[in-house]
């Protein structure tokens, strides 16, 4: 039986390359590789820094999870197929995803401001890496002025207090209101957030006497605004920054998802509170940083956690940077 051959492609190339490297073996053939270096494991940038106009602002990696999903935990109002079907297209494997985690420094010249203060302890070793990125980051935590807060999930308050003691103890605080009043409710004892209600009491009213609470709106400094972004939790909040006329938006946990809560902004996530509103809020937030095209930082989009947002049909696609904020 005669085997046939195909000329794909492929096999082109490889004949090609074939061709291209059989001088160099035609005097003899090479030493042998050696494998006698050590495997280093996986290895990942963690600080990402760039000027904003006048200001200078730091992601910070506070690490990462590994979970099963992104359903339920994206798309829970979906079938599992059709939310695996979105990965699968997007090169992500259907039924396993990353969480990862980025805080922000922004040096304002007067003021260097954090936003959210990663997982803590709670998470380690995978995650809680910012008291110690710190320093990576060229910073100190004694160093931080303003600490701020997006909402009171753990994975953004955990990293608050280190062995029961403030980690940034020369900060003051800027916290949503309704944030602060709805997770401070005697209400939340004895419902399945509860646990959250509890870290709070422990981790956040703490410095309530060191706090100024915003609305919508509100100036945390010069530069730096308030935006309103409920549904996530009642007091979501996400922060415009802007120097010398240049804004960047820091949308939190508007959306989770780099693909699921882009490309299907309408479908439901587990663990916002109020699903309804959250879909309102991220399309309104995607659409204006689409249109307005501006640069924006979110919590859970893949490190550096800075890109573009651009409309694509009835959803949207994340634009990671390259050098753009550096020209």
């Amino acid at each position: 039986m005669t085997r046939r051959f195909s000329m794909t492609r492929r096999n082109a190339l490889l004949a090609t390359a074939g061709a291209a490297i059989a001088p160099a073996f035609a005097g003899g053939l090479a030493a042998p590789a050696r494998a006698d270096a050590p495997m280093m494991g996986s290895s990942l940038p963690e600080v990402y820094r760039f000027k904003l106009g006048d200001f200078e602002i730091t992601t910070i990696a506070d690490g990462a999870i590994q979970l099963d999903g992104p359903h339920p935990m994206f798309g829970n109002d979906q079938a599992p197929e059709a939310v695996q079907a979105i990965a699968e297209d997007n090169f992500l494997p259907p039924n396993r995803m990353e969480m990862s985690f980025t805080p922000v420094v922004v040096n304002t010249g007067n003021d260097l401001v954090m936003f959210d203060s990663g997982n803590g302890a709670r998470r380690r070793p995978n995650a809680g890496k910012l008291a110690s990125m710190l320093s990576a980051a060229g910073y100190s935590p004694d160093q931080i002025d303003i600490v701020v807060l997006t909402h009171f999930h753990p994975d953004h308050i955990g990293g608050l207090m280190e062995d029961g003691k403030p980690l940034f103890a020369n900060a003051r605080y800027v916290i949503p209101e309704t944030e602060y009043a709805f997770w401070t409710s005697p209400d939340r004892m004895g419902t399945p957030v509860e646990g959250v209600a509890k870290l709070t009491a422990a981790n956040v009213v703490p410095h309530a006497e060191k706090a100024t609470f915003v609305k919508d709106g509100a100036d945390v400094i010069t530069g730096i605004r308030a935006v309103g972004a409920p549904g996530h939790t009642p007091g979501h909040t996400a922060y415009m920054i802007e120097s010398a006329g240049k804004p960047f938006l820091l949308w939190g946990d508007v959306t989770n998802h780099y693909i699921v809560s882009l490309q299907r902004p309408d479908w439901h996530v587990s663990f916002d509170i109020d699903k309804d509103q959250a879909v309102k809020t991220r399309k309104a937030v995607l659409d204006m940083a689409a249109t307005d095209r501006i640069p924006v930082t979110g919590y859970h989009m893949p490190f550096p956690a800075v890109g573009y947002v651009e409309k694509v049909g009835d959803g949207y696609r994340w634009v990671p940077v390259s050098y753009q904020l550096r020209l």
